[in-house]
C-alpha cells in the first residue's frame, strides 16, 4: 500500500474531531488520510483503538459518506475484506457547512418574535477559491 507521509498538527487533529464530533472517527479519518487506502487491520493497529470500535465506526463513517470503501478479492474462502479511504476533505467541509447552515439558521428563526415581525434571516456559507 502506498504511504503517504501526511503529518498532522493538533489544531488539525482538534479540528476534524469538532467536524467528526468523535474523536475516534477523526483517528481513523486522519489515517486514511495519511495512508491512502487501508484494510481494517491496518486501521486498528495505526489508530491502536479497540477492534470492535473500529468496525462499528468504519460502518458508520461509510454508511455518512465520510469514508468509502471497495471490497478486496483474495483467493480464500470467506468474507473478502474492504479497503477503505477517506473522502478528501474539501467533501467532509462541504458536507459540514450544510449541516452548519441548518443549525445556524434554525438559531436565526428562534429570533422571530410574533406573526407581525416580517424579518427573514437565511445563512449561507460560500466556498471561496483563491486565485494563483
Amino acid at each position: 500500500m502506498e504511504k503517504n507521509n501526511l503529518r498532522f498538527d493538533k489544531t488539525t487533529e482538534r479540528a476534524v474531531n469538532d467536524i467528526l464530533k468523535s474523536q475516534a472517527e477523526a483517528r481513523i479519518y486522519l489515517y486514511l488520510l495519511r495512508k491512502h487506502k487501508a484494510r481494517s487491520e491496518d486501521i486498528i493497529r495505526g489508530t491502536k483503538l479497540y477492534p470492535s470500535t473500529v468496525r462499528e465506526l468504519l460502518s458508520k463513517m461509510y454508511a455518512h459518506k465520510i469514508i468509502s470503501r471497495q471490497k478486496l478479492k483474495n483467493g480464500i474462502i470467506g468474507k473478502n475484506p474492504y479497503l477503505y479511504d477517506a473522502v478528501p476533505p474539501r467533501k467532509l467541509l462541504q458536507k459540514y457547512v450544510i449541516e452548519l447552515e441548518g443549525t445556524l439558521n434554525k438559531i436565526a428563526h428562534l429570533t422571530k418574535k410574533s406573526e407581525k415581525d416580517t424579518k427573514y434571516v437565511q445563512i449561507i456559507i460560500h466556498e471561496q477559491i483563491e486565485e494563483t
